[in-house]
């Protein structure tokens, strides 16, 4: 079996793969602070819920914006499961091509969730992550990656305004029946969902137009289901694109 691994700055994503099947997978709070043998106490306990045995696993990829955790988890890899991981960002062959002014700018998670469209939905294609920050990655009809718009997450920019405004209670996200909000707590809801949901179609609109036309939309993360539900414009939403892109990225240099 093939663990893939997807370190972000909120969580981490695991998951096992027979062949191209997923046969299961994890979603844990990111804690750079942690040692290495913290989270391999963490992952072998995962293991054991599902009577996974780790020897069953021959090998291993990485994403990961983490750097601090990307060592860890090399670490814990080496150390726990005696593979040698692939780490995305750091392969000898590339997948897709990026077309940036500086191509180690672009995070493994883009990368990644690229592939991952691409293989799954084709080219050209638009993927909108929405984690802690919401990132929109164009990918063009002849594949290549062409660069990325990067806005606030829908959590972060929640939790900035509520620090920022004394009277301004935290609330949850949860779509109000009304656009005009009869209180505090609806007036807040409204402008994060709706008002993200117009970012992703004014964003999404524009890039179509930058990449010739017609673009598929790939969603993915924790809240891409919410607003994917007040949008027209995303077709498709792939809550585990990033571990499918990790997959085939290994695929590609696991000699």
């Amino acid at each position: 079996m093939l663990l893939c691994v997807d370190i972000g700055n909120t969580n981490i994503k695991l998951g096992l793969y027979r062949g191209e099947q997923l046969v299961t997978h994890w979603r844990i709070f990111t804690d750079p602070s942690k040692l290495a043998d913290e989270y391999a106490v963490l992952l072998l306990s995962l293991f054991e819920t599902e009577n996974i045995d780790k020897n069953d696993i021959d090998g291993c990829a990485i994403s990961s914006v983490v750097p601090d955790l990307t060592i860890a988890f090399r670490d814990l890899v080496k150390r726990h499961l005696k593979l040698k991981p692939v780490i995305v960002g750091e392969v000898k062959k590339p997948v897709i091509h990026i077309n940036a002014n500086n191509p180690k700018e672009v995070g493994p998670d883009l990368i990644a969730n690229a592939v991952g469209a691409v293989s799954r939905y084709g080219a050209p294609c638009i993927v909108i992550g929405f984690g802690t920050a919401t990132t929109f990655s164009a990918v063009s009809a002849d594949g290549q990656f062409q660069g990325v718009a990067i806005a606030p997450g829908i959590n972060t920019a929640g939790e900035s305004l509520f620090n920022a405004g004394a009277m301004l209670p935290k609330v949850d996200l949860h779509k109000p029946e009304h656009v005009i909000g009869k209180n505090t707590i609806l007036a807040l809801q409204s402008g994060l969902i709706y008002g993200f949901a117009g970012l992703v179609e004014g964003l999404v609109r524009r890039m179509k137009t930058e990449l010739g036309g017609e673009a598929k939309v790939v969603a993915t993360g924790g809240l891409a289901n919410l607003i994917a539900c007040e949008v027209d414009c995303i077709d498709a939403v792939e809550p585990e694109l990033t571990l499918l892109g990790v997959r085939i990225i290994y695929e590609k240099n696991k000699s």
